[in-house]
């Protein structure tokens, strides 16, 4: 598949390549893993002299120095003095050496670095403080792990706190890259396809690319090339999981499969596993962002009345499909996979279409806030508000897979109730379906 879309954050990483000319930079990339991090890097800078591009994966720091010196020199001319070296010594010689040329370094997953050499970072501090003012360098580090990297560059109490001067999250394809993609490969596509690749892509381009590629552009297609014998979507959450949880990696991927199933508060969770499961939410939501406590709108400071969601669409499809049927993989049984994956489907797309919806209007320019609302005992609820706070509008809509199952009339009994939050705002209430995507 073509690259697609990231036109401004590639404006932006030229303008930063730009500006290293003239004094030295400092970005930092996040997102997660196959969100395309290094295909927009090599795209936008892949072509430009003195571009070098290094992966960090935990392992000896003698190993890495070596994998990072012969990179080094394969991708430049640039010869590293010395055999042996540690990570800061090999650094220093690319600083040394934007000294005179000006030179685009890369860092890869630059958070293992952590676990490879201890005091790596409080060496790169002293580098780049004796450096930076007379280095062309343009230094980008990327990593996978949105808390950690947050926590090394911004955290005051941490030795790289400051030294950052430019940061870029970089997330999934947007809604109408999506449309765009499917539009070029199938142009007779339905909303049902689109839904579908939303659904289980949530527009991560690893994954999106995967589909389209096997020419898989219907939602038929996309679901067969999801269960097929060696599929990469099958084993592609553990594989990515597993080593970051470590030997816990049992609790954590309880968890996401109860939330997963449609168990949105704590209370039921904790029923169900049997004991306090706190510790392990706030490590979910804290430091690896993979859930996310969602509110009603206009909820006070302190509000419990908390429903708990995967943020990651492919995980929360993983775990909602194909955990529980870990034994059909075992046997290869892909047919019985699919029909319960089938059976399923237009029930857990529905809510997945809600958030289609508020990730559309998220991406439009006037709007300030989106969000949804539910009363306590959970049985009022309204999908979708997009509040268009320098207008004093508002929208609000009810979601429904089917048209005809839209009441505009209930939706307006509900939005008597949050008609208070929204005082001198012109309120639109509308019936969004798949037709409307």
């Amino acid at each position: 598949m073509k690259f697609y879309g990231r036109e401004q954050e590639s404006e932006s990483l030229e303008k930063i390549w730009e500006q290293s000319f003239h004094t030295a930079t400092m970005t930092v990339m996040i997102g997660r893993r196959r969100v395309g991090k290094t295909s927009l890097i090599l795209n936008a800078l892949g072509s430009k002299r003195n571009f070098i591009y290094l992966f960090a994966n935990r392992t000896s720091e003698g190993v890495l120095g070596q994998m990072f010196q012969q990179s080094i020199e394969r991708q430049t001319d640039i010869s590293i003095v010395g055999h042996n070296l540690k990570l800061h010594e090999l650094i220093e010689q690319l600083f040394q050496y934007a000294e005179k040329e000006q030179l685009t370094l890369v860092i890869d997953e630059f958070q293992e670095l952590e676990y490879v050499s201890s005091d790596f970072f409080s060496r790169l501090q002293y580098l780049w403080d004796m450096y930076h003012q007379r280095s062309k360098i343009n230094f980008i580090v990327c990593g996978s792990i949105y808390s950690m990297m947050k926590r090394i560059f911004e955290n005051s109490k941490e030795p790289l706190f400051g030294r950052m001067t430019h940061k870029i999250i970089l997330k999934p394809f947007r809604t109408d890259t999506l449309k765009q993609i499917l539009q070029e490969h199938n142009p007779q596509y339905s909303p049902e396809d689109l839904l579908f690749l939303y659904t289980v892509t949530g527009g991560v381009p690893m994954y999106v690319s995967l589909l389209i590629d096997q020419a898989a552009t219907t939602k038929e297609r996309m679901l067969n090339a999801i269960c097929s014998v060696g599929s990469r979507f099958l084993n592609e959450a553990p594989d990515m999981l597993i080593g970051e949880f470590g030997k816990q990696y049992t609790n954590y991927f309880g968890i996401l499969q109860l939330i997963a199933s449609g168990m949105t508060s704590q209370k039921e969770i904790d029923s169900v596993v049997g004991k306090s499961t706190g510790q392990y939410m706030q490590v979910l939501e804290n430091e690896y962002s993979l859930i996310q406590r969602n509110l009603p709108y206009g909820s006070k400071p302190g509000c419990r009345n908390v429903r708990w969601r995967l943020n990651d669409n492919f995980l929360a499809f993983w775990f909602r499909f194909i955990a529980p049927n870990s034994q059909m993989l075992a046997m290869d049984n892909m047919k019985l996979l699919q029909e319960v994956i089938e059976d399923g489907y237009t029930q857990y797309s529905g809510l997945m279409l809600e958030k289609y919806f508020r990730q559309k209007y998220a991406e439009q320019e006037r709007v300030t806030e989106v969000s949804s609302w539910w009363d306590r005992s959970g049985e009022k609820e309204i999908d979708l508000i997009a509040v268009y706070g320098l207008d004093r509008q508002v929208t609000v809509a009810e979601v429904k897979r089917n048209r005809s199952k839209i009441d505009l009339q209930l939706l307006n009994e509900k939005v008597k109730q949050i008609k208070p939050l929204f005082p001198r705002y012109k309120i639109q209430m509308l019936g969004l379906s798949l037709e409307d995507m």
